[in-house]
């Protein structure tokens, strides 16, 4: 399994990326999963289903399972703080590449997210995960790098440094227990 982190500040284009190299990638038979870092309280669930009314009832975890899906929800008692590599270890192992969406301060080899009109500092400086850099202002970075720049509006481009670098991505869960 190859894993690539994106990283950057919110409004960044980190999900408008990693939502069209999803299809880059499958039309290159690949399978892709997905590990996104939300924020606060989120709800995949709503009331009045019986999954929503168990988690209600006081149930650790839901899963709930179809020929054609399955859904895993765990409800903590008190906050806990996942790694990307807490969520990575639940995924099913036959997929290709995971794409880790957040998690701007995982020690996961990442591609950084950086718009230049967003006034958000850039990433790349202070963190030496970040193997690239995917933006649509290369001359307004603040600093020069010798990281590859990638175009953030091309993600045919972005699919295709990855698989040319997709030795670099192999994921080793002994690395990081």
């Amino acid at each position: 399994m190859k894993v690539v982190g994106f990283a950057g500040f919110s409004g960044s284009g980190k999900t408008t990326l990693v939502e069209r190299l999803i299809p880059a990638l499958k039309l290159r038979g690949l399978r892709v999963s997905i590990v996104k870092h939300a924020h606060h309280k989120f709800e995949i669930d709503h009331p009045g289903k019986d999954t929503y009314r168990h988690r209600e009832a006081g149930a650790f975890e839901v899963v709930v399972a179809s020929s054609q899906r399955l859904a895993l929800m765990r409800e903590f008692e008190r906050p806990a703080e996942l790694t990307a590599h807490h969520l990575i270890a639940e995924l099913y192992e036959g997929v290709d590449w995971v794409l880790v969406e957040g998690f701007k301060d995982s020690n996961l080899l990442k591609i950084e997210v950086w718009r230049g009109n967003t006034g958000k500092p850039a990433l790349y400086k202070d963190d030496d995960f970040i193997v690239a850099i995917a933006t649509d202002t290369p001359d307004l970075l603040p600093e020069p790098t010798l990281r590859p720049v990638l175009d953030l509006n091309d993600p045919d481009a972005v699919c295709d440094w990855l698989i040319e670098n997709q030795a670099r991505f192999d994921y080793d869960p002994e690395m990081y227990s």
